[in-house]
């Protein structure tokens, strides 16, 4: 998975500071002008982040970096997030199901009660532990792309 960030600062120990513009996926396809998601997103507008990188070269502020993340890393947070409430929603219904028939209740009632509790939980579970591997993941300086362009509103004539 790859990003273009722009340096806005570097310090003296190896690390310099970077900026990502975060875009929503939407807009892109051929449904963005009548889809309601692409509405939403647009009025949320573009994100920035800001974080400091390891470096053995020095930037000046307004070089453009390509930087990657592992692909490793969002596999295992999406199979986490996505993959685990699916399981906990599976274990919880047959658990559900024996519970209730143990204690003479409706076993359907039961079922679908503990599917969504487990289901729930994993979810939760599994949105916690992506989040830490994806904070403990560490993007990486794959190119430089060189110095931005100004842009139209940026110049300013004399």
């Amino acid at each position: 998975m790859e990003q273009v960030a722009k340096v806005i600062g570097t310090d003296s120990d190896g690390w310099v500071k970077v900026q990502v513009e975060l875009k929503s996926a939407c807009n892109h396809c051929s449904s963005s002008e009548s889809c309601g998601t692409s509405a939403v997103a647009k009025a949320f507008g573009s994100r920035l982040q800001e974080f400091s990188l390891p470096s053995t070269e020095t930037y000046p502020e307004g070089t453009l970096l390509r930087l990657g993340l592992p692909e490793s890393v969002v596999l295992k947070a999406a199979l986490l997030v996505y993959m685990l409430p699916l399981a906990g929603l599976f274990m919880g219904g047959l658990l559900g199901r024996f519970v209730a028939s143990l204690a003479g209740f409706s076993t359907d009632g039961g079922a679908i009660s503990m599917a969504i509790a487990f289901a729930l939980l994993a979810w939760q579970l599994g949105k916690s532990q992506a989040r830490r591997i994806e904070n403990r993941a560490q993007p990486v300086i794959l190119a430089n792309l060189g110095q931005a362009m100004e842009s139209a509103s940026e110049t300013h004539c004399h």
